[in-house]
């Protein structure tokens, strides 16, 4: 079976102004978004990529072509596409947490419906069932040990991370995903592992001294503090 390497879009407009894009059209990198990605493009560049799968809002289809250029196939997979957030989709993500139902995206995100959206468990199944599906096919196309990538949103990833991890999805919110970052997943014939998580190079280590943050969060970190 093969390895998935799971890369978050850079950061977008939406990230830098706090707010849940959600499947909102017109959602871009911004600057750190690309500068991000370029980075992460020159990092990429010797590791023998088979295919990327992508998520087909304007945000991951940027980073994509920005990672990848024309130097790797590119199938786009709607399982992919963020989760539908509904109502809550274009809010202020301060005024999302003081919501009623903020508890229980905090503390039971498997039981979490979205106002006149999806729930978690429906956006964790579907993505889950991709990324499985996808490495079946990866691998008897191009053998195991295959090198593939799939570029999704924060909540998506994480949702991934906890299967090949083993945890239940209500312990998701234990996990960070920022924008620009690389997790790293093994599936294999008698289970699945990951080695690398919230990989997003030397920027980590500036940010040892900050304040790790110990709330939940929807759609993923922001990166609003991300070091240039």
């Amino acid at each position: 079976m093969g390895t998935l390497l799971l890369i978050r879009h850079g950061r977008s407009t939406a990230n830098a102004e706090g707010l849940l894009a959600g499947r909102l059209p017109g959602v871009s990198l911004d600057d750190l978004g690309i500068s991000s990605t370029e980075v992460l493009r020159s990092r990429l560049a010797k590791v023998p990529i088979v295919q990327a799968v992508v998520s087909p809002l304007e945000r991951t289809r940027e980073t994509a072509e920005r990672i990848f250029a024309e130097q790797v196939p590119v199938a786009f997979e709607d399982r992919l596409l963020e989760c539908d957030y509904g109502d809550w989709q274009g809010l202020k993500l301060a005024e999302i947490s003081t919501h009623e139902l903020w508890p229980i995206v905090r503390d039971r995100p498997d039981e979490m419906i979205f106002p006149n959206g999806e729930s978690m468990t429906e956006m964790s199944n579907r993505a889950v069932s991709a990324m499985r599906q996808w490495d079946e096919i990866i691998s008897n196309e191009h053998g195991p040990g295959s090198i593939w990538a799939a570029v999704s949103h924060g909540d998506i990833i994480k949702a991934i991370c906890a299967d090949a991890l083993g945890l239940p999805l209500r312990k998701f919110q234990s996990l960070m995903i920022e924008p620009a970052s690389v997790s790293v997943v093994h599936y294999g014939e008698h289970g699945s592992s990951v080695s690398k998580l919230n990989e997003t190079g030397e920027s980590w280590l500036n940010k040892l001294t900050e304040a790790v943050p110990t709330t939940a969060t929807v759609g993923g970190e922001t990166g609003k503090d991300e070091a240039k």
